[in-house]
């Protein structure tokens, strides 16, 4: 399993050989660097920590500094743990988008983009009530959440006006349309989580790794 810290630009439009139009996302994804790498006689585990993304080292307490600082890595804004890392790899190493290949599928992980507070038609989609016919208001509540005498409670999980959208979400098995390792750049087909200037994780696909891709 491979992986990258990246960043998500912006959407646009590629065309392929055919001259079809293809919407794609821009993420910069490199370079990462190898931190600390931990392996299952001193951790328990096989894992590679990468970093991603510098910047001033007065922005870090002094043990993540340090931590840094032993990998003779520069400060990075963000780190993390990729599980089974395939690449033979060591601390202080740097890892680019050259891992990944035209025709690969991968995974992508983000947090989605924040809605506030939002009621039942926006947040599940509920129909509403009539806008007509002496309705007064009632055009856009849920209708009746509990039941009679028996329970007289509301059910568990009961679909409700809240909080909508920042949750963590993964859209998996996205192609990998166009990589361009002199800008760091991968050009993955549709949309992943998140708002322009996030940070997401782009990892191998674990239904349709690279080994399957290639077949």
């Amino acid at each position: 399993m491979i992986g990258l810290i990246g960043k998500k630009l912006g959407q646009t439009r590629v065309y392929d050989p055919s001259g079809r139009a293809v919407p794609v996302t821009v993420v910069l994804a490199g370079p990462n660097y190898v931190v600390q790498k931990k392996t299952t006689a001193t951790d328990g585990y096989e894992a590679v920590q990468l970093g991603f993304g510098e910047q001033k080292e007065g922005r870090l307490t002094k043990p993540v500094l340090g931590h840094l600082t032993a990998a003779k890595v520069p400060a990075l804004r963000r780190l993390r743990e990729f599980r089974d890392f395939t690449l033979d790899v060591k601390p202080g190493d740097k890892v680019g988008v050259e891992i990944f290949a035209e025709g690969d599928y991968v995974d992508a992980i983000g947090v989605t983009k924040g809605r506030g507070f939002e009621g039942v038609v926006k947040r599940h989609g509920f129909r509403g009530g009539d806008m007509t016919h002496g309705a007064k208001g009632w055009h856009r509540r849920s209708g009746a959440i509990g039941q009679r005498l028996f329970p007289g409670t509301v059910m568990r999980g009961m679909r409700m006006p809240g909080h909508m959208g920042q949750v963590r979400r993964t859209t998996q098995n996205l192609l990998v349309v166009k990589v361009l390792p002199e800008d760091q750049l991968l050009l993955v087909r549709g949309a992943i989580p998140g708002a322009a200037g996030e940070f997401v994780i782009i990892r191998e696909s674990k239904k349709r790794p690279k080994v399957a891709a290639k077949k």
